[in-house]
């Protein structure tokens, strides 16, 4: 058990926006966390630490094999590097001696979480994965609802994720998530396994025992451009001034999804439209959505039996006007149906003694403007708590008691690739 007089110190590995959201906790709270140092290959993003931390500008390293050439000097890390990434920069911080809070997807290969899993518990450290959902307030009362019967014994999971068209186009279609091959997950692990995590999460104890997936590739491609379109939305595009892809009105007039775009370290310092213009006629995220070298789907659904007879399904649609995500659980004795974003759900119970049929009640969330939720600085709360010596929340995320959800995924994506459906069982070992 750590000393909770002292605030739990931590290094950053990779210095991106994910790792800053979750590092941010601790200029909230300086009495529990401190941040002493940066593992990052821009010195750029090392700096930018340094500045947002006041750390000690000594402790600041390249890569993962500098920092771990010598003993352990912070409790954990935070590890938001990208995917392909995480299991690499994760096994020698273990064998080193630190406990880490691990960025989502935890690798991009079912083999990758088994040796992971092995590691972790071969040295005795915690993993804990960023499946922030589980800390909204949302998913979290949710979840209470079930685990005291309110609704019975569930039958079916409902959820879908609807990405916003400015969200799907800036990362998944002219971004850094918009190939398998560039970023190592597909777009389900991508920007899903969230809420993959939470049906299992929700169905805690019940394993899958069938898995089928469909999607593709269907709308973000050459010929489905409209016409007009060009390649560039400030080069050669008549129908910018109308497109809801306008590179120009989202990151320019807009001034949207600024810290993927404008980043210091790529364009340096922009101080004017006219520069952010010039930099849309080479920047990658300029491009015209119908005329990128994206190769992730656009839309998917998948369908999952588990061990117990339940079902769930899961609909991941890109290109929506509204960003939300919705969930609906079936229980034997009940229902639960709300949208995350509106900020609280109605539980309904079959009654035959009055006109509607049914009792609702509604439960009432807070809920913050942030995409996940509220879930963000509650995760991180929890994993300080537990390094203290606390009890971990009910919406632990342990490498053990998240990697299910994973398997899921990739037996899902393997399912599309392979039009066939996945007997998890014999196959998923």
């Amino acid at each position: 058990m750590l000393n909770q007089s002292k605030p739990i110190t931590v290094i950053i590995v990779g210095a991106g926006n994910r790792s800053f959201v979750y590092a941010s906790y601790a200029n909230l709270h300086p009495e529990q966390l401190q941040i002493v140092g940066v593992v990052d290959p821009d010195p750029v993003r090392r700096q930018m630490t340094i500045d947002q931390f006041g750390m000690d500008p000594v402790r600041q390293w390249d890569n993962v094999e500098q920092l771990v050439s010598q003993p352990p000097i912070a409790d954990a890390i935070i590890n938001g590097t990208m995917d392909h990434l995480h299991i690499e920069t994760t096994i020698p911080l273990l064998e080193c001696g630190y406990d880490v809070l691990l960025e989502k997807p935890v690798g991009t290969t079912e083999q990758e979480l088994i040796l992971l899993q092995e590691k972790a518990q071969e040295c005795s450290r915690l993993v804990m994965v960023c499946h922030v959902l589980r800390y909204a307030p949302f998913y979290t009362e949710v979840r209470k609802r079930i685990a005291a019967g309110d609704i019975g014994e569930i039958i079916s999971i409902q959820t879908a994720e609807h990405v916003c068209y400015d969200h799907m186009a800036v990362s998944f279609v002219r971004g850094k998530w918009n190939s398998k091959e560039s970023c190592g997950s597909s777009m389900l692990m991508a920007k899903c396994c969230h809420d993959l995590d939470i049906i299992t999460w929700l169905n805690e104890g019940e394993m899958p025992a069938k898995i089928s997936s469909f999607g593709s590739r269907s709308y973000f491609r050459p010929e489905k451009a409209p016409e007009g379109a060009g390649t560039r939305c400030v080069v050669d595009c008549s129908i910018e001034e109308s497109c809801p892809y306008s590179a120009k009105k989202n990151y320019v007039e807009r001034d949207r999804w600024a810290h993927l775009i404008w980043r210091y370290e790529q364009w340096g310092e922009i101080t004017s439209e006219t520069q952010k213009l010039e930099i849309l006629k080479t920047s990658p995220h300029g491009r015209c959505v119908w005329h990128c070298d994206n190769d992730v789907v656009d839309r998917q659904s998948v369908m999952v039996e588990f061990s117990n007879g339940s079902t769930a399904t899961h609909n991941m649609i890109g290109g929506s006007s509204r960003p939300c995500r919705t969930l609906f659980v079936v229980g034997t004795k009940g229902e639960i149906q709300g949208t995350l974003e509106d900020g609280w759900f109605v539980i309904r119970r079959p009654d035959p003694n009055t006109f509607d049929i049914y009792t609702e009640e509604r439960v009432e969330v807070s809920v913050t403007n942030d995409s996940h939720g509220g879930g963000d600085l509650r995760l991180v709360e929890d994993f300080v708590h537990i390094m203290s010596g606390q009890q971990p929340s009910i919406s632990f995320t342990s490498l053990d008691k998240s990697i299910t959800g994973h398997r899921i995924g990739f037996a899902a994506e393997k399912s599309r690739m392979e039009n066939r459906m996945i007997d998890y069982k014999s196959e998923a070992k």
